[in-house]
């Protein structure tokens, strides 16, 4: 086992060990049991929390079905920065989209 994969094995051990924490609160959904041990969910709209639940479930069973730690490290990470996206305020902003029939010339 290389040291890559030796850290990763310990950080999905470590999301593991979080999860196992969820489950046992008996007190409120799963997206508020979780958001007690990943506080940054907090940021996170309702709906938002209830996916980003689900998904990191999924893929913390995925991981452990397949032994890849990544697929769940990479959920967590992505929603994790998710979150601190919105925190900073980065989802507000308005999108102006191009319009679809213009086209550039290649420099």
């Amino acid at each position: 086992m290389t040291q890559r994969e030796a850290h990763g094995r310990a950080q999905l051990l470590n999301f593991a060990a979080q999860l196992i924490t969820v489950t046992l609160d008996d007190e409120g959904s799963l997206p508020d049991r979780m958001a007690k041990s990943f506080p940054w969910m907090l940021a996170l709209t309702a709906t938002d929390r209830e996916q980003c639940a689900n998904d990191l479930v999924d893929a913390a069973r995925a991981s452990f079905a397949t032994d890849q730690p990544h697929l769940a490290l990479a959920e967590l990470t992505s929603w994790r920065e998710t979150a601190v996206a919105v925190a900073a305020g980065l989802g507000d902003a308005r999108v102006e989209w191009l319009d679809d029939g213009e086209t550039v010339e290649r420099p």
